[in-house]
């Protein structure tokens, strides 16, 4: 029988349909399996614990994957399949060994170790060279594999939650590369100790641009040790860079287009990372640090445009920082909206960030946080926190002052040399609050400024509650967690200092003109909120500025009678 056509009878396809009707877009590819022939057998046979757990993976939005069995077979949800690209369909009902041969020397071990009976694995931002897209594509994932037991503690198979944290472990280390590019070359004003700075350093973080030279016609500024093409008359002229392939490697040459009185534009000459698709983020990225030299020949040549390069490496520090922070989930029944605004006169990137997830009980996790400096080790940092706390949360399925406390123990245990203040919180609903539309905001806070609650009629206020100790300065802190009823109308916001600590106010004084600017602010959608906040505050504010606002929409039945009954 072929392993895609399934058995015929009405009865299996009823079973299979029941099973299977919370698989979402995957529906489909569940019923073509033929799943007597897989090492699982006929879904009729398989063992309640299976079933259960796969009515589980199917009903969260988080990815999901299970290992089943001695052979480890793949059953996964709709939203594990960005994950493995073109291994879907096949992947379903196959061995993982087989799906996963490329990598299998490095998470052979550990599902085979957990399915013996081992402790459950964690693995943060860990280095895969996966086929998924038609060539062994460079990959990051934070995952833990845990055991799952029968009734009598029998391990039948392996559960995965994963993340997939190439985004911004690429972004990462694009952005150390240019903020150490821009640092090696901001304070030389030879244009030829430029060009032979530029090439050093870029040569010592070979991972996206390999090979790199910057070169002049018929002149080479250091030698590749892999001779990369000379300079082609494509570019010239209006046309300023180009990508093409030379040998089966992938080249890109970019002209510097400078002010600064060197004899003719040298041009940056590449290979690209063979493991990593060439997207539109890529080519920011090369353009990104022709920009860093560009503006280094600048610099050389005229420090009275100093202001202007500086506003650019600015533009460019809050291009990397939006690029670590995702978009929030969007959950149905509340309405969220983010921001994030880099300080008028800041420079370096910083530490803010925001967060808004779901975890796999479809609770909404809202966080913001600020990590200590301005520079990219607090970038970094603030990059190594929001992924250990987005993996820790969804792992735990913990209140927030628990999941804290153990983000705190592994910033301890993995020397994440950071400090931050940040709130996290959690939008549950019970079932009784869900027939009047009610929700309870359940928070902890580690060092870091109140939330407001802007209530149904209008009144603004601080959610004082006893502050935590901030994170990364003792790892058994106490932690506390607070609650609050969000009735239908409700606003809360979350934000970072910048929005209260202005040159010559204190924080008393910033905090109450904050709950006056959001009193009578009800009507606001969560997005206009965060347009009202900018509008007000930006232009003060020395620090950046990070959002989250979480918006429960009023009942408009009453909240008409409401008004009626004070006209």
């Amino acid at each position: 029988m072929n392993r895609r056509s399934g058995p015929s009878g009405a009865g299996y396809i009823r079973l299979v349909q029941e099973l299977f009707e919370r698989a979402g877009a995957l529906r489909a590819a569940y019923q073509r399996v033929d799943w007597a022939s897989t090492p699982l057998g006929p879904v009729e046979s398989w063992t309640p614990t299976l079933r259960a757990t796969v009515d589980l993976a199917l009903q969260t939005r988080f990815p999901v994957t299970l290992f089943w069995g001695p052979e480890l077979v793949l059953v996964y949800n709709e939203a594990y399949v960005p994950m493995i690209g073109d291994k879907h369909p096949a992947a379903l009902g196959t061995p993982a060994s087989a799906v996963f041969s490329e990598i299998w020397d490095s998470i052979g071990p550990m599902l085979t170790g957990v399915l013996s009976g081992e402790r459950a694995t964690w693995s943060e931002d860990l280095e895969l060279f996966m086929d998924r897209h038609g060539f062994a594509e460079q990959c990051f994932f934070t995952f833990s594999y845990s055991a799952v037991r029968s009734p009598e503690g029998q391990v039948e198979g392996v559960i995965d939650i994963a993340a997939e944290t190439t985004g911004q472990v690429v972004s990462r280390r694009r952005l150390v590369l240019l903020a150490q590019l821009t640092e090696a070359l901001k304070d030389l004003d030879d244009p030829q100790r430029i060009l032979r700075q530029a090439v050093t350093v870029l040569r010592a973080n070979a991972q996206d641009l390999l090979d790199a030279d910057i070169l002049l016609p018929a002149v080479a500024v250091r030698e590749s040790a892999t001779a990369l093409p000379a300079v082609p008359p494509s570019v010239s002229g209006d046309r300023d860079m180009v990508v093409e392939e030379l040998g089966g490697r992938t080249v890109v040459r970019l002209r510097l287009a400078t002010s600064s009185p060197v004899r003719q534009n040298p041009v940056l000459v590449a290979r690209l990372n063979p493991h990593l698709p060439v997207d539109d983020g890529y080519i920011r990225f090369v353009r990104l640090v022709g920009v860093a030299i560009t503006q280094a020949f600048d610099r050389a040549q005229a420090r009275q445009t100093e202001r202007r390069i500086a506003e650019l490496e600015r533009q460019m520090s809050e291009s990397l920082q939006r690029s670590l922070l995702t978009p929030p989930a969007r959950p149905e029944h509340v309405e969220v909206a983010v921001r994030y605004q880099p300080a008028a006169a800041q420079m370096q990137v910083g530490g803010d960030w925001y967060d808004a997830f779901l975890l796999p009980d479809g609770v909404l996790a809202l966080v913001i946080g600020d990590v200590t400096g301005h520079d990219p080790r607090a970038a970094a940092g603030m990059a190594q926190i929001r992924n250990l706390l987005r993996g820790v949360a969804t792992t735990l399925r913990k209140p927030p002052s628990f999941v804290l406390a153990a983000l705190d123990t592994a910033l301890d245990t993995l020397a994440v040399n950071a400090l931050a203040t940040a709130v996290l919180a959690h939008v549950e609903q019970s079932d009784e609050q869900a027939t009047d539309r009610r929700w309870t905001l359940r928070w902890s806070n580690a060092g870091h400024p109140p939330p407001v609650l802007i209530r149904p009629d209008g009144v603004a206020t601080l959610l004082w509650t006893p502050t935590d100790t901030m994170l990364g300065v003792q790892p058994d802190a106490v932690r506390r967690d607070h609650a609050a009823t969000l009735e239908p109308g409700s606003t809360v916001v979350l934000y970072t200092d910048g929005l209260i600590d202005r040159r010559g106010v204190l924080i008393d004084d910033g905090l109450a003109d904050l709950t006056r600017a959001l009193t009578d602010r009800q009507s606001l959608s969560a997005e206009q909120v965060c347009d009202h906040l900018l509008a007000r505050y930006a232009d003060q504010s020395d620090d950046d500025i990070a959002l989250v606002v979480l918006r429960v929409p009023p009942d408009i039945a009453a909240d008409v009678e409401r008004r009626d009954a004070h006209a």
